[in-house]
């Protein structure tokens, strides 16, 4: 199978999320699996929730790369992989796997993964989606506390104490790896019929 591997990262809130399921979304899943970068965040079970809660998620050492690494490496071999599960609300992966099959374009979304040289050289297209700031921070606001059990203060304390800074030391230098910059994420209409015509242009060859 001739897999191609799309890209899509962006600071938190940005809509690289919604710009990869809209993505998906226009195919079937057959054509087109999604990997997400959150759900590769290294265990911590021997740790207790407040540590837990106290850790960096924001740097690229929180990820294991290297399963990733592996899992996309074998999709593009033509093999199913479990898929982790992250589980937000106990700040740790779950018990849980999600089973990825191989498909001919793989779509991998994720803050930090222009940040890893070695998931950049597994990728054919690399999409960054840059937002306004003021933007994200409200968006990752409504999320977190609605969606992921957090209190507004937790959010806050930890936007300042690491998300922000991380972004600006490994988010935003990583936009130079990107072959395409687009504004909005899954709000720009223009830049997501592109994709969908990339995409419609590879599965017409691999017919």
């Amino acid at each position: 199978m001739d897999t191609i591997l799309i890209g899509i990262a962006g600071g938190t809130g940005s809509g690289k999320t919604t710009l990869a399921n809209r993505l998906v979304e226009s195919f079937g899943g057959d054509e087109v699996s999604i990997l997400r970068h959150d759900n590769y965040y290294r265990r911590h079970d021997d740790m207790e929730y407040e540590e837990r809660t106290k850790l960096n998620y924001d740097h690229p050492d929180a990820f294991d790369t290297e399963l990733l690494c592996e899992h996309i490496r074998a999709l593009k071999a033509g093999k199913s992989i479990r898929m982790p599960v992250y589980d937000y609300s106990l700040h740790n992966r779950s018990d849980r796997t999600i089973e990825v099959k191989p498909a001919p374009v793989i779509v991998l979304e994720g803050i930090l993964i222009f940040a890893e040289v070695s998931l950049c050289e597994l990728m054919d297209i690399k999409v960054f989606v840059d937002t306004d700031a003021d933007v994200r921070i409200l968006r990752r606001i409504v999320r977190d506390v609605k969606h992921r059990g957090r209190s507004l203060d937790s959010v806050i304390s930890q936007y300042l104490t690491t998300v922000k800074p991380m972004h600006e030391q490994f988010v935003e230098p990583s936009k130079r790896r990107a072959d395409i910059i687009i504004p909005e994420g899954g709000e720009n209409r223009v830049a997501l019929d592109m994709l969908i015509q990339r995409v419609r242009k590879h599965l017409a060859v691999t017919e």
